[in-house]
């Protein structure tokens, strides 16, 4: 399974993220590529500790299941539900959301520690993380057809 943590899987992500223009358009649900790419800055900042989560309730009782069933090389499936405050309401500049997350995918390379808290999964562990930032990086990219 691809990982975040190699850099061959970074420098695909962020060609993959290079493809992306202003008039991309989803193939499923309703966020603009601008309001996708923050959605996804947002998620990156919180895998790399960089903002801190608790882990919901619902996450408690069903989070570890979920995430054993999703840590597989098939991709997420379309219209997932997101964490509400990674919902992305305004419209973002497209350029400066561009930038941001290709410096965040950058930013991998000195990933460490033990992984980071997900609202809804729980306590991801190093390996974790990198598979379900790739998977989750992955799964908008082809939202927007890149």
């Amino acid at each position: 399974m691809k990982t975040i943590t190699d850099q061959a899987t970074r420098d695909e992500l962020i060609q993959r993220i290079r493809a992306l223009t202003e008039t991309s358009v989803p193939l499923w649900g309703k966020m603009t590529v601008s309001q996708m790419m923050k959605h996804c800055s947002q998620w990156d900042e919180m895998a790399q500790g960089k903002k801190k989560y608790r882990q919901s309730f619902i996450g408690k009782l069903f989070g570890k299941m979920a995430l054993r069933n999703m840590m597989n090389d098939k991709p997420l499936k379309r219209n997932m539900p997101t964490v509400p405050s990674f919902k992305i309401k305004n419209k973002p500049d497209f350029a400066t959301e561009k930038q941001k997350w290709i410096r965040l995918m950058d930013d991998y390379q000195n990933l460490s520690g033990d992984g980071f808290m997900h609202p809804f999964f729980g306590a991801l562990t190093r390996e974790d993380t990198g598979r379900m930032v790739y998977k989750h990086c992955d799964h908008h990219l082809q939202q927007f057809g890149v």
